[in-house]
């Protein structure tokens, strides 16, 4: 009789999640016992990179992935990135090691108390199987879970001597839609709205790339003749960034916002929350006079906006609908954004002299892995992103996810067979986080490029210190961190790079080479502006 262990691999062959993120624990051996030798085990030194890995390659690859943690000890350490996962709206099944049955009751060492209750609020669905039996079938409705919109990360905690039992028989394969449809009585609504505005605006978030949306987005933009931005906060791009219509990233604050929008009767949202503020700057949400409209396949996003009608529906599928049934617009175009001035190459580089450079230099069909906030602004005035799939950064705030996406990203692109470059621009204070994820990328020999610019500061707390007026705050300097030394240690090349021409002949060499680069880049120290 087969046993639970073999059904479930059997399942996850099926699925086409082979390829298992982790960090092995004694509660996960037995799963990972007699290893298969057509699935693919990616060590990561820390669980938190284990979680950024497996979100990054389930981007890239539109399938769940598979993120195997260490009981409690590893769920805890894996919940920054979780939650990044949660709110990149990554479709990830993670699974956790528990104790042996016989011996929960007595709570023993590395026991998981209340498993389901740990990784919550940043997963779709916590279970813990009542039975051995059980677990197959929570695998798949796991998995069903995981690709329905709004997608996420979902978790099982499995006790360890459930594997080697044996199992009733193997769960139904089941498929389950991914995709929402418009109502058709508000899509229409909608499309009379548009219609008749005087001088509407659209917001593309995340979503509409993650929904393989990108060119419709351009079709419904194009026919309304509307200016576009960018969600504040956005975890991908999802509209050409050079553009004529593409006026930037709306900021991130209430006031802002709304002063951003003045003149537009009209505000369309698609595929992002209304809004993502951070810092508060208060103000009215929108325009006197001004009606917005909400398109997410998310009814909490939907349910908590502050204004606006929300319509449940698929991004890309919303797009295509709209610019379907809209009627060509013959008001004039928006005034394209002036092009940035061409800025002084100093040495240091200044943050403005950093990114030009880069875009510059920057690969046809490179793909763009950020986590540099304090530089933000600067990266997106140079470097604009044209084609889809091609910016990743952490949605939730929090740092130590663009390194360890980057490789999950790379091995992604080489999984594939479509072997896009990979460039992480990382600031050294968030290369620190999950910077063991650099061993991941050496041992695996992934062409991935970080691009480190570095100023002996957490700068955008140094902004924040400023804008909250809170004097005196303690830890926000860096001295000696030794970036191309503790890269070379982890297997990488890795070298200091301090004036433009050695940066762009650097990075054309490090996109060509057979294993991951590291690129530390000295820069200016200058405390940027929050809004």
């Amino acid at each position: 009789m087969a046993t639970v262990r073999e059904v479930t691999y059997d399942l996850l062959r099926d699925l086409g999640m082979t390829t298992v993120f982790g960090n092995p624990g004694s509660t996960e051996e037995p799963f990972l016992e007699r290893f298969p030798s057509d699935f693919t085990y990616v060590l990561a030194l820390q669980e938190a990179s284990a979680v950024a890995m497996a979100d990054g390659y389930a981007q890239v690859t539109g399938k769940p992935a598979h993120v195997n943690l260490h009981t409690t000890p590893g769920v805890g350490n894996g919940m920054g990135n979780l939650a990044t996962a949660w709110h990149n709206r990554t479709p990830l099944i993670v699974s956790s090691g528990q104790q042996h049955r016989d011996m929960l009751r007595l709570e023993p060492l590395l026991t998981n108390r209340y498993a389901h209750l740990l990784p919550m609020p940043y997963v779709k669905w916590s279970y813990e199987p009542a039975r051995a039996q059980d677990v197959p079938a929570a695998f798949m409705q796991a998995y069903a879970l995981a690709v329905q919109p709004p997608s996420g990360p979902v978790f099982l905690s499995i006790p360890m001597d459930d594997w080697e039992q044996p199992a009733d028989g193997a769960p139904a394969r089941r498929k389950v839609s991914a995709r929402i449809a418009a109502e058709p009585d508000m899509l229409r609504e909608f499309v009379d709205a548009l219609a008749g505005a005087r001088n509407p605006a659209i917001v593309f978030g995340g979503g509409v790339d993650r929904a393989g949306g990108w060119d419709d987005a351009v079709r419904l933009a194009e026919k309304l003749r509307a200016p576009v931005w960018s969600a504040p906060w956005s975890m991908r791009a999802s509209f050409p960034e050079d553009h004529p219509q593409y006026q930037g990233m709306l900021p991130p604050a209430i006031g802002p916002v709304t002063e951003t929008l003045q003149g537009h009767d009209l505000i369309l949202v698609i595929g992002a929350p209304v809004f993502r503020y951070y810092p508060y700057v208060p103000g009215q949400y929108l325009p006197e006079g001004t009606r917005l409209l909400h398109v997410t396949d998310d009814p909490d996003e939907a349910a908590r906006a502050p204004v606006g009608d929300s319509l449940l529906a698929d991004p890309a599928l919303a797009c295509a609908a709209l610019a379907e049934q809209l009627p060509a617009s013959d008001r004039s175009g928006p005034q394209p954004q002036s092009a940035p001035s061409e800025p002084e190459m100093t040495t240091p580089l200044s943050p403005d002299a950093l990114y030009a450079t880069l875009a510059r230099v920057w690969p046809e069909d490179g793909i763009l892995v950020e986590e540099s906030p304090s530089n933000m602004k600067a990266l997106k005035q140079y470097l604009r992103i044209k084609r889809p799939a091609s910016f990743f950064t952490a949605s939730s705030g929090g740092l130590g996810y663009a390194l360890p996406a980057s490789v999950g990203i790379a091995l992604g692109e080489r999984h594939t067979g479509r072997r896009r470059p990979v460039v992480g621009v990382i600031g050294e204070g968030s290369f620190q986080y999950s910077i063991q994820a650099l061993y991941t990328a050496a041992q695996h020999r992934l062409p991935v490029v970080f691009v480190v610019p570095f100023n002996e500061e957490y700068a955008i707390l140094k902004a924040f210190a400023e804008f909250e007026h809170t004097p005196g705050v303690p830890g926000l300097d860096l001295p000696g961190l030794d970036i191309p030394t503790i890269a070379r240690g982890y297997g990488c090349q890795s070298q200091r790079v301090e004036s433009a021409d050695a940066l762009a002949d650097a990075l054309g060499a490090a996109t060509k080479a057979e294993g991951p680069t590291v690129l530390a880049v000295p820069i200016t120290k200058k405390v940027p502006a929050l809004i």
